[in-house]
């Protein structure tokens, strides 16, 4: 039984070794799922590359739309395109430009302009809520005219910019904001100064004489507010008592002095 056995052990090896089909299938099988999965991976691989290669062409061809369209304004100006000032040679002038906050954020503002040692701002900059304006004054020193020009003839080189940049809530005005911030300045408009006859009436001259006469009295309100309020009630005994002591003092070293003078 144990002969038998083993020979037929080894037919079996034999007809394993003659038919070899079953490995060949499994080798098939396992070469054709390993080339599959190759080919699923580079597949996704591709598919990947190209959805990438897409939104990075979608991201540059929306960002170069942004930079043709022109900025959305965040303040409006009145004037817009020019600063009028009154021609007075060798005197210092004013006028005026109204900002207005047109969105629904806090909106920082800064004046710029091409003459700082003959003009000033007030306020140079500063913060408007959603909605707020206000009126900024504009000093200028009129320099004499060369060569007799007259004021038909004489163009101002001053320009004036004005720039906006979105904060959010909390955050105080400083300058600094604008150069931490360069890629969100927005340039408002830029301002060119004119000059006009104070003496012949037109309607420049009598915007520009309304506008001057809000801001001098929102000015004047403000500094008002600022003022503590004046104390009507009867003095307190403690600082009478003080007054009294500092009065003495200030006798009684007097006395040492002129004493000792006559002294000597």
């Amino acid at each position: 039984m144990a002969v038998s056995g083993h020979h037929k052990s080894n037919s079996d090896a034999k007809v394993f070794r003659l038919c070899p089909f079953w490995q060949s299938r499994n080798a098939s099988s396992t070469s054709n799922n390993i080339h599959l999965s190759n080919h699923l991976s580079q597949s996704n691989r591709q598919t990947t590359e190209g959805y990438t290669e897409k939104s990075s062409t979608i991201r540059t061809v929306s960002s170069a739309a942004r930079s043709l369209l022109p900025p959305r304004r965040r303040l409006r100006l009145d004037p817009a395109k020019y600063l009028y000032f009154p021609y007075a040679p060798g005197k210092q002038v004013r006028t005026a430009v109204r900002l207005k906050n047109t969105t629904k954020t806090r909106v920082a503002f800064k004046f710029q302009t091409t003459a700082p040692k003959s003009c000033y701002m007030r306020p140079p900059g500063g913060i408007l809520a959603p909605g707020e304006s206000l009126i900024a004054i504009v000093f200028k020193f009129v320099e004499p005219p060369e060569n007799n020009e007259k004021l038909s003839d004489l163009k101002s080189k001053v320009k004036f910019k004005i720039i906006s940049l979105k904060v959010k809530d909390g955050v105080d005005y400083l300058p600094e904001l604008f150069d931490e911030q360069k890629d969100q300045v927005t340039v408002e408009g830029v301002l060119r100064a004119v000059f006009i006859d104070p003496e012949r009436p037109n309607s420049a001259l009598e915007k520009m004489k309304r506008q001057l006469a809000e801001a001098d009295a929102a000015l004047e309100a403000r500094e008002s507010r600022k003022k503590p309020p004046a104390d009507k009630g009867p003095r307190v005994a403690g600082l009478v008592i003080d007054e009294w002591k500092e009065r003495r003092e200030r006798y009684l070293a007097r006395q040492q002095v002129e004493a000792a003078v006559e002294s000597t």
